[in-house]
């Protein structure tokens, strides 16, 4: 394709920046929510639940959706659920209406990375392909960036339905653009569904995504967690088979052959899990040990998803120039170093260190995701792409669940293990206070100080995580793309 359709992009740009934006926005509201409807906190983590679970559920069958429907029916498709579920989530009378609402809105964000990656590979020759992808990630991060922020503002000062009422606009300019002037360039072949592979699938990342995301409340040893677990395991094992065993599977395992389509994979599963860990483990130091609001917390972290969102584009200009390898080789090494200074925090440490550090890391982080998984992709034969993307975006959803889980419980491990250390050495002492007075304060100064080291303890095994990426990423080669038909 000689000229790529920068007109029809800019609409499939507006959709994906609507649904990133729309991911994030929630999370500062839950707390608001909680009491509004009066609901407990393991049932206000629904709204990020379910709505992870329909991603896990549907990403897996967006190769198949892409490769038998037009990149035109698809996108109006997907739009019309996203705008139908914003929609119930702003007029929602009930809490589960709300969750379904958003259930609703994941029907329609689930397919939508997938195309547009897929779009991208397409439309534009493999010389061009890194600053293509740069600007998409800059799309991609931009709206995770303003996200916080913005609903620390509106939780603040409005009602959280104007998180719903904001985003509906927004929503119905790509659709009505995609309406009249979307064209198809996707090629479609004649595939079938396995439906067996999609109740599989369903059953096996969902269950994973499930436990691992509840596993935080409920706690690892709950027979629900560890039934959940079990089953999406053994489901997952068995999907797999199945792929390997079909002439036409629900996701392609045996794109893992292409060696720097299989490292890409294991360096990104690896990097999301440390990754979002800092997204957790950050606001909840800033705004549970020192006490900063919600918005303080938001715009902490704002510059250094404006520095992701500014360097996508430049990475993607150095990814066309200098390949994948020695980006990554930068951007992991900055990465480690600030999140092993970040496991060195205080009760002291001043906000604008704090925000220099995580801007830093994310800065680091800029120069990787997108130049390995571009360089990985590139090395499939174009009617692979589908299953590619497909791929990428199923592991970052569910290594993203799981690292968060665990990086959570090793936070509170940690903090647990510390408190009773302190309590038996005050008791030895003979230090332990007699009155509940006294006991209070000190349980609320060693809970204080427990997650303190709870939370850089757990940096510090972020820290090593990255290490065991900066060692894969010394082992990328620039790829030479497969040119056959298909």
């Amino acid at each position: 394709m000689k000229n790529p359709p920068y007109g029809m992009i800019a609409i499939l740009f507006i959709g994906a920046f609507v649904a990133f934006l729309n991911n994030t926005l929630l999370n500062v509201a839950l707390p608001t929510i909680m009491v509004e409807f009066d609901v407990k906190p393991s049932q206000v983590q629904w709204l990020t639940t379910a709505y992870m679970l329909v991603n896990g559920i549907l990403i897996p069958a967006s190769a198949y959706f892409i490769q038998k429907f037009t990149n035109r029916t698809l996108f109006i498709t997907a739009m019309s659920l996203f705008t139908f579920g914003t929609f119930i989530a702003f007029i929602a009378p009930g809490f589960w209406i709300l969750v379904l609402g958003r259930m609703i809105q994941a029907c329609g964000s689930a397919i939508m990375m997938p195309l547009l990656m897929n779009v991208m590979l397409i439309a534009f020759p493999i010389e061009r392909r890194g600053t293509a992808m740069g600007i998409f990630g800059l799309v991609m991060i931009m709206a995770p960036a303003i996200g916080p922020t913005l609903s620390g503002f509106i939780v603040e000062n409005y009602s959280w339905r104007i998180l719903f009422a904001m985003i509906l606009p927004f929503a119905l300019i790509p659709l009505v653009l995609a309406i009249f002037k979307l064209k198809n360039i996707t090629p479609q072949r004649d595939v079938t569904l396995d439906k067996f592979s999609l109740v599989l699938s369903s059953f096996g990342f969902g269950g994973l995504l499930y436990g691992f995301s509840v596993a935080g409340d409920e706690g690892w040893t709950s027979w629900i967690i560890l039934l959940t677990l079990a089953v999406g395991m053994f489901t997952l094992v068995w999907f797999i088979l199945r792929q390997l065993s079909l002439k036409e599977p629900l996701l392609e395992f045996r794109i893992y052959r292409y060696p720097m389509f299989a490292l890409a994979s294991a360096i990104s599963i690896v990097l999301s899990a440390a990754m979002f860990s800092g997204m957790i483990l950050t606001p909840l130091y800033v705004q549970t040990i020192r006490g900063f609001s919600p918005l303080e917390s938001g715009l902490l972290m704002l510059p250094g998803a404006l520095v992701m969102a500014i360097m996508s584009p430049v990475t993607g200009r150095l990814f066309d120039s200098f390949g994948a390898k020695w980006l990554a080789i930068t951007g992991l090494t900055i990465s480690t170093l600030t999140t092993f200074a970040l496991s060195g925090l205080t009760l002291e440490t001043s906000y604008a260190s704090i925000m220099f550090l995580y801007t830093m890391r994310m800065f680091g982080f800029s120069m990787i995701t997108m130049p390995v998984m571009t360089n990985g992709l590139s090395q499939l034969a174009a009617h692979h792409y589908p299953h590619g993307t497909a791929m990428n975006n199923t592991l970052q959803q569910v290594s993203g669940a799981i690292g968060s889980a665990i990086f959570l419980t090793i936070m509170n491990a940690r903090m647990t293990s510390w408190i009773e250390d302190q309590l038996l050495k005050l008791q030895i002492d003979g230090m332990y206070p007699s009155d509940a007075e006294a006991e209070q304060v000190i349980m609320g100064e060693l809970t204080q100080k427990g997650m303190l080291e709870g939370i850089t303890f757990s940096f510090f095994i972020a820290a090593i995580v990255t290490i065991v990426a900066l060692i894969l990423s010394l082992f990328i080669k620039k790829v030479v793309p497969k040119r056959e038909k298909d």
